[in-house]
């Protein structure tokens, strides 16, 4: 099958790799229709280079249609409509069973004492090959997979249950936002261009969106976002807009590649280049995150206030001021999406004909599978008005 494979730093490649087989009872292999390109995907692109392997098949935004199921994949059945969580989970244990299914205790990655197992995403969470392919072995079907109606709707009203959706949602989640509370969201890429709609879908009476990509602000402000120009005097704007107290929630929808750190930028060149053994070392005891996005969640977080985190961060010793943080009696909360825990509040929406979080306009390219080298460096650059790339494997 052609895969998209990494080759190095800032260097992937699609190949003829072999295809995946049932390797374990409760597997299903999935012929991707459509499958997508995340924000975290740069990271590998241009960071976590230390954590891959030449060859690796990257992607964790996946759906397609089910091509052969183990013995203990449950109700799944040849011929189903599924959508792929990015994370692997059992349903089962005791992390899933309290809705932490980023924490599987099956799937934990415990030789590098991370969370649960993810497609595509680095020797960290399990090496397993991912979802840029012509087909995709799912581990855990008998729980992961979502199944969605095979009614001729484009893949696009569903895809987004994989991470962008589950995501968003988390991150509106534990921003706590109250009733008629304001919130600000830093990054308006595709997780929080999203955040942005769910915040208001929810009740929030004001969202402030933060970006720097005019594509990006305009496409927030047509759906009733405020926007701010992440170079204009941020913090004045924020509270400006908020009484002079700042927002009541904030939301990091960044993470490690923000814009406005030189240093760590440096830093995160230098670390992607040296040797595996070395690179691991320095991520793994130096901070060398860009935190702008992080401190301006913070900045702009009202006193009391709630900052949400879902940006990846990679850093090991990143400094914060916990200063500012105590005595401005800050809640933080930060992780992975439990994409399963939230499935249930987010299908009924995309199911919605009437689309109330535009699910179908959030898309700007879709590509063959064969153009996804293009479309990385596309998507790096922000060029092009880039904001989603959705890739075909059949193109």
């Amino acid at each position: 099958m052609r895969a998209l494979t990494w080759q190095g730093t800032q260097d992937v490649a699609v190949e003829d790799v072999p295809d995946p087989t049932i390797q374990e009872s409760h597997d299903a292999i999935i012929r991707v229709t459509s499958t997508a390109i995340c924000g975290s995907d740069l990271h590998l692109y241009s960071v976590l280079g230390p954590y891959l392997a030449r060859g690796d098949v990257l992607g964790h935004e996946a759906m397609g249609i089910v091509e052969e199921v183990g013995p203990d994949a449950g109700d799944l059945r040849v011929g189903d409509r599924v959508v792929v969580p990015f994370g692997i989970a059992c349903g089962s244990c005791s992390m899933c069973l309290l809705g932490l299914q980023s924490q599987c205790e099956t799937t934990q990655v415990r030789e590098h004492g991370s969370g649960a197992a993810l497609f595509g995403y680095t020797a960290l969470y399990g090496s397993v090959p991912g979802g840029q392919a012509q087909y995709l072995r799912v581990p855990q079907a008998h729980y992961g997979p979502v199944v969605v109606p095979d009614d001729g709707t484009p893949d696009e009203r569903y895809l987004y249950l994989s991470d962008v959706l589950p995501t968003a949602w988390q991150a509106v989640e534990y921003a706590s936002v109250p009733d008629e509370g304001t919130v600000v969201v830093v990054g308006l890429g595709p997780i929080g261009q999203m955040a942005a709609r769910v915040a208001l879908h929810r009740g929030a009476s004001r969202v402030i969106g933060i970006d720097s990509v005019p594509e990006r602000l305009a496409m927030a402000a047509r759906h009733g976002v405020d926007t701010v120009d992440s170079g204009d005097g941020v913090l004045e704007a924020v509270r400006e807009l908020t009484g002079g107290r700042g927002a009541d929630a904030t939301i990091d929808a960044v993470g490690m590649e923000a814009h406005g750190a030189p240093f760590a930028h440096a830093a995160h060149r230098i670390t992607a280049v040296l040797p595996d053994a070395l690179g691991r070392k320095a991520m793994e005891t130096v901070g060398i995150d860009r935190l702008a996005g992080l401190r301006t969640a913070i900045a702009t977080a009202r006193r009391g206030g709630t900052v949400s985190v879902v940006g990846v961060y990679g850093g090991a010793a990143d400094p914060i001021n916990l200063l500012d943080v105590f005595d401005r009696q800050l809640t933080l909360r930060f992780g992975q999406a439990n994409v399963r825990r939230w499935v249930d509040d987010l299908l009924p929406l995309v199911a919605d004909p009437t689309d109330p979080l535009d699910v179908l306009g959030l898309r700007t390219h879709r590509l063959p599978l064969e153009d996804a080298p293009g479309a990385y460096e596309m998507f790096q650059r922000k060029a092009d008005g880039c904001i989603k790339v959705v890739l075909d494997p059949a193109a």
